[in-house]
């Protein structure tokens, strides 16, 4: 038998496909709760078996109640609850903010047991740069509001992150085209399961395979930064001007080459003959 868990919430990252990926940690989390706040029931009620878990389970989603949302905190002042998601980390484009918010409000103890995030392991799989990324959930379901969303973060220099269902990934993705430019981009699907894959290409390229072939299971999109735009003659000329005020061509030169992304011995001809 677990040892009972003091009361509070316990935030539990489950699978995003294949079982064997929940963690010990959150397999003893959900044993030794006593009560669990799921998403879908039906297949939280796999996952618990999986785990050995036997707690009883309520429904909490993004259409629960602020009723809901009460009895939730009334429970956690004196039990150990556990709050999961169909698949993956629990408010990541899924229900729970609010109540975490509440939990804090009411100062009750929160615990996160961390795990599997289908954004993160998309990321992982991609190609992309992954030193600055923003994760942007769903894009809106209309095409001109998905476009004015897209417009917004355009100018990011991060690589974005969206989830998509098949039917209208390809939708989506030739959207993202036309609003971002042919910037690189994957598709990652099914993570962790049988069929996964993850096909690289500019934004046109996927959204040309996927126009009349949408395809099945829980789908990622992950696109590139914009390209660096090359500074020119006109901009390196004027930094180095700046710069040569008080340091020799070679260190103006090197300080230049940094700022604007080009190469020394470029920056250095220019240097020399400025200074001449």
């Amino acid at each position: 038998m677990e040892p009972r868990l003091p009361p509070g919430l316990y935030i539990v990252a489950t699978p995003i496909g294949n079982l064997s990926d929940l963690s010990p940690r959150a397999a003893e989390t959900l044993r030794g709760a006593e009560l669990i706040l799921a998403e879908d029931k039906r297949v939280t009620a796999k996952l618990l078996a999986h785990a050995g878990a036997r707690a009883p389970m309520v429904t909490y989603h993004d259409h629960s109640s602020g009723q809901d949302r009460q009895r939730a905190l009334d429970a956690i002042a004196t039990k150990a609850v556990a709050l999961v998601s169909d698949a993956g980390t629990p408010l990541i484009s899924d229900p729970g903010y609010k109540l975490v918010r509440a939990v804090r409000a009411a100062n009750l103890p929160i615990v996160t047991i961390p795990g599997p995030c289908a954004a993160i392991a998309a990321l992982t799989v991609a190609g992309l740069p992954t030193d600055r990324f923003l994760f942007a959930g769903f894009l809106p379901t209309k095409s001109k509001a998905r476009r004015d969303a897209i417009a917004e973060l355009a100018g990011l220099k991060a690589s974005l992150v969206f989830y998509e269902s098949g039917p209208r990934l390809g939708d989506s993705l030739a959207d993202l085209s036309v609003t971002l430019g042919d910037r690189e981009a994957a598709v990652v699907r099914e993570i962790s399961k049988l069929h996964e894959e993850c096909v690289a290409g500019t934004l046109s390229e996927l959204a040309g395979r996927y126009a009349d072939a949408p395809p099945k299971g829980e789908i990622v999109i992950v696109v590139g930064p914009p390209a660096e735009q090359a500074a020119s003659e006109a901009d390196l000329d004027a930094a180095l001007r700046e710069s040569l005020a008080s340091m020799s061509p070679s260190r103006a030169a090197a300080e230049v080459a940094d700022l604007l992304g080009v190469p020394k011995k470029r920056a250095y001809a220019r240097a020399l003959e400025l200074s001449r």
